[in-house]
Protein backbone atom coordinates (compact mmCIF):
# COMPACT_ATOMS: atom_id res chain seq x y z
CA UNK A 1 0.00 0.00 0.00
CA UNK A 2 0.98 3.38 -1.10
CA UNK A 3 2.37 5.78 1.47
CA UNK A 4 0.66 9.03 1.89
CA UNK A 5 2.78 11.60 0.54
CA UNK A 6 3.00 15.07 2.18
CA UNK A 7 4.99 17.63 0.99
CA UNK A 8 6.63 20.21 3.30
CA UNK A 9 7.57 23.34 0.50
CA UNK A 10 10.49 25.74 2.18
CA UNK A 11 10.42 23.38 5.09
CA UNK A 12 14.19 23.40 6.13
CA UNK A 13 14.97 21.51 8.75
CA UNK A 14 11.68 19.23 8.38
CA UNK A 15 10.78 20.24 12.02
CA UNK A 16 7.40 20.82 11.23
CA UNK A 17 6.80 17.39 9.20
CA UNK A 18 9.01 15.61 11.33
CA UNK A 19 5.64 13.54 13.31
CA UNK A 20 5.07 12.47 9.53
CA UNK A 21 7.95 11.25 8.80
CA UNK A 22 8.23 9.01 12.46
CA UNK A 23 4.79 7.85 11.73
CA UNK A 24 5.47 6.27 8.20
CA UNK A 25 4.54 9.11 5.74
CA UNK A 26 6.01 9.80 2.37
CA UNK A 27 7.03 13.54 3.33
CA UNK A 28 9.05 14.87 0.64
CA UNK A 29 11.09 17.87 1.87
CA UNK A 30 11.07 20.89 -0.93
CA UNK A 31 13.20 22.94 -0.21
CA UNK A 32 16.35 24.68 -1.39
CA UNK A 33 19.46 24.43 -2.54
CA UNK A 34 18.03 20.80 -3.85
CA UNK A 35 14.83 21.70 -4.72
CA UNK A 36 13.08 24.91 -5.64
CA UNK A 37 9.43 25.86 -4.88
CA UNK A 38 9.56 28.04 -7.56
CA UNK A 39 9.98 25.32 -10.26
CA UNK A 40 8.55 22.34 -8.34
CA UNK A 41 6.20 19.97 -10.42
CA UNK A 42 3.87 18.10 -7.65
CA UNK A 43 3.59 14.50 -7.86
CA UNK A 44 -0.22 12.79 -8.00
CA UNK A 45 -2.32 12.10 -4.94
CA UNK A 46 -0.41 14.24 -2.50
CA UNK A 47 -2.41 13.85 1.24
CA UNK A 48 -1.17 16.86 2.62
CA UNK A 49 0.82 20.08 2.10
CA UNK A 50 3.02 22.40 4.75
CA UNK A 51 4.56 25.13 3.62
CA UNK A 52 6.79 27.85 5.64
CA UNK A 53 8.20 30.25 3.16
CA UNK A 54 10.92 32.69 4.47
CA UNK A 55 9.36 35.79 6.68
CA UNK A 56 12.33 38.28 6.28
CA UNK A 57 10.43 40.30 3.80
CA UNK A 58 7.50 40.56 6.14
CA UNK A 59 8.82 40.21 9.58
CA UNK A 60 8.47 42.96 11.86
CA UNK A 61 11.45 42.27 13.67
CA UNK A 62 12.87 43.62 10.16
CA UNK A 63 14.90 46.83 10.93
CA UNK A 64 18.30 46.99 9.70
CA UNK A 65 19.94 45.86 6.33
CA UNK A 66 18.60 46.05 2.72
CA UNK A 67 14.62 47.68 2.32
CA UNK A 68 12.13 45.03 2.12
CA UNK A 69 11.06 43.71 -1.38
CA UNK A 70 7.62 42.52 -0.86
CA UNK A 71 7.39 41.69 -4.16
CA UNK A 72 10.78 39.15 -3.90
CA UNK A 73 9.13 37.81 -0.82
CA UNK A 74 5.24 37.11 -2.35
CA UNK A 75 6.94 35.22 -5.12
CA UNK A 76 7.62 32.28 -2.77
CA UNK A 77 4.42 32.77 -1.40
CA UNK A 78 2.92 32.54 -4.43
CA UNK A 79 4.44 29.56 -5.80
CA UNK A 80 4.25 28.03 -2.60
CA UNK A 81 0.39 28.85 -3.36
CA UNK A 82 0.63 27.57 -6.79
CA UNK A 83 1.62 23.73 -6.33
CA UNK A 84 -1.21 23.86 -3.47
CA UNK A 85 -3.58 24.97 -5.88
CA UNK A 86 -2.05 21.96 -8.42
CA UNK A 87 -2.75 19.52 -6.22
CA UNK A 88 -6.31 20.48 -5.03
CA UNK A 89 -7.30 20.57 -8.99
CA UNK A 90 -6.90 16.97 -9.09
CA UNK A 91 -10.85 16.11 -7.92
CA UNK A 92 -11.90 12.26 -7.67
CA UNK A 93 -14.86 12.24 -9.18
CA UNK A 94 -16.16 14.91 -12.13
CA UNK A 95 -18.42 16.74 -10.36
CA UNK A 96 -16.43 15.76 -6.79
CA UNK A 97 -17.22 18.53 -3.69
CA UNK A 98 -14.37 18.27 -2.16
CA UNK A 99 -10.44 17.94 -3.27
CA UNK A 100 -7.90 15.02 -2.69
CA UNK A 101 -6.02 17.17 -0.61
CA UNK A 102 -6.59 16.41 2.98
CA UNK A 103 -4.99 19.56 4.09
CA UNK A 104 -2.55 22.22 3.47
CA UNK A 105 -1.16 25.21 5.50
CA UNK A 106 1.12 28.04 5.29
CA UNK A 107 2.85 29.63 8.42
CA UNK A 108 4.32 33.01 8.92
CA UNK A 109 5.28 35.03 12.14
CA UNK A 110 2.95 38.40 12.71
CA UNK A 111 4.04 40.50 10.08
CA UNK A 112 2.83 42.21 6.53
CA UNK A 113 2.04 38.72 5.20
CA UNK A 114 -1.29 39.03 6.37
CA UNK A 115 -1.93 42.46 4.00
CA UNK A 116 -1.59 40.23 1.30
CA UNK A 117 -3.04 36.70 2.07
CA UNK A 118 -5.77 38.73 5.00
CA UNK A 119 -6.30 37.34 8.37
CA UNK A 120 -4.72 34.26 9.22
CA UNK A 121 -6.99 30.83 9.84
CA UNK A 122 -5.16 30.34 13.16
CA UNK A 123 -2.95 31.99 15.69
CA UNK A 124 -0.68 30.66 18.14
CA UNK A 125 2.85 31.55 20.11
CA UNK A 126 4.94 28.50 21.27
CA UNK A 127 4.61 29.04 24.99
CA UNK A 128 1.20 27.78 24.26
CA UNK A 129 2.44 24.20 23.41
CA UNK A 130 4.65 24.33 26.23
CA UNK A 131 7.67 25.90 24.64
CA UNK A 132 9.50 28.85 26.77
CA UNK A 133 9.73 31.51 24.44
CA UNK A 134 7.31 33.40 22.44
CA UNK A 135 6.76 34.13 18.40
CA UNK A 136 3.68 35.19 17.43
CA UNK A 137 2.51 33.11 14.61
CA UNK A 138 -0.12 32.47 11.76
CA UNK A 139 -1.48 29.98 9.23
CA UNK A 140 -3.62 30.14 6.68
CA UNK A 141 -5.52 27.45 4.63
CA UNK A 142 -7.57 24.12 5.28
CA UNK A 143 -6.54 22.16 8.43
CA UNK A 144 -7.83 21.05 11.38
CA UNK A 145 -6.84 23.01 14.77
CA UNK A 146 -3.69 21.79 16.63
CA UNK A 147 -5.32 21.81 20.59
CA UNK A 148 -3.72 24.54 22.51
CA UNK A 149 -1.79 22.72 26.12
CA UNK A 150 -1.55 26.37 27.70
CA UNK A 151 -3.81 29.33 28.08
CA UNK A 152 -1.44 31.08 30.79
CA UNK A 153 1.63 32.41 29.99
CA UNK A 154 2.64 32.33 33.02
CA UNK A 155 2.20 28.67 33.81
CA UNK A 156 4.09 28.06 30.43
CA UNK A 157 6.85 30.58 30.83
CA UNK A 158 9.27 30.78 34.04
CA UNK A 159 9.76 34.49 35.98
CA UNK A 160 13.12 34.51 34.46
CA UNK A 161 11.73 33.37 30.61
CA UNK A 162 9.21 36.29 31.01
CA UNK A 163 12.04 39.16 31.93
CA UNK A 164 14.27 37.88 29.33
CA UNK A 165 11.10 38.19 26.38
CA UNK A 166 10.59 41.51 28.04
CA UNK A 167 13.61 42.73 27.06
CA UNK A 168 14.61 39.96 24.05
CA UNK A 169 11.82 38.63 22.16
CA UNK A 170 14.17 36.66 20.35
CA UNK A 171 14.64 34.02 23.69
CA UNK A 172 15.19 30.69 22.29
CA UNK A 173 15.00 27.19 23.89
CA UNK A 174 18.06 25.51 23.81
CA UNK A 175 17.37 22.60 21.27
CA UNK A 176 18.01 25.20 18.30
CA UNK A 177 20.59 27.14 19.99
CA UNK A 178 23.30 25.96 18.10
CA UNK A 179 22.10 27.07 14.53
CA UNK A 180 24.42 29.79 12.87
CA UNK A 181 22.08 32.46 12.70
CA UNK A 182 19.06 33.68 14.67
CA UNK A 183 16.96 33.95 11.68
CA UNK A 184 17.47 30.55 11.28
CA UNK A 185 16.97 29.78 14.35
CA UNK A 186 13.62 31.56 14.82
CA UNK A 187 12.76 29.96 11.33
CA UNK A 188 12.17 26.12 12.93
CA UNK A 189 9.20 25.15 13.74
CA UNK A 190 8.10 24.79 17.64
CA UNK A 191 8.46 20.75 18.17
CA UNK A 192 5.29 20.62 20.92
CA UNK A 193 2.97 22.83 17.97
CA UNK A 194 4.37 20.31 15.12
CA UNK A 195 3.57 16.96 17.07
CA UNK A 196 -0.17 18.53 18.32
CA UNK A 197 -0.73 19.98 14.43
CA UNK A 198 -0.05 16.32 13.23
CA UNK A 199 -2.36 14.59 15.78
CA UNK A 200 -4.95 16.96 14.80
CA UNK A 201 -3.98 16.31 10.84
CA UNK A 202 -3.07 13.02 10.39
Amino acid sequence: MAKNIILDLCGGTGSWSQSYRDNGYDVRNITLPEHDVRTFQPPKNVYGILAAPPCNQFSFAKSTGKPRDLKKGMEIVFACLKIIAECQYQIRTPYAKVTSLKFWALENPDGLMKRFLGRPTYKFDPWEFGHNYQKKTYLWGWFNDPQKLIKDKNKAMSKEDLKRCKTNSRILPGYIRNLPSTGDKRAITPKKFAKAFYEANK
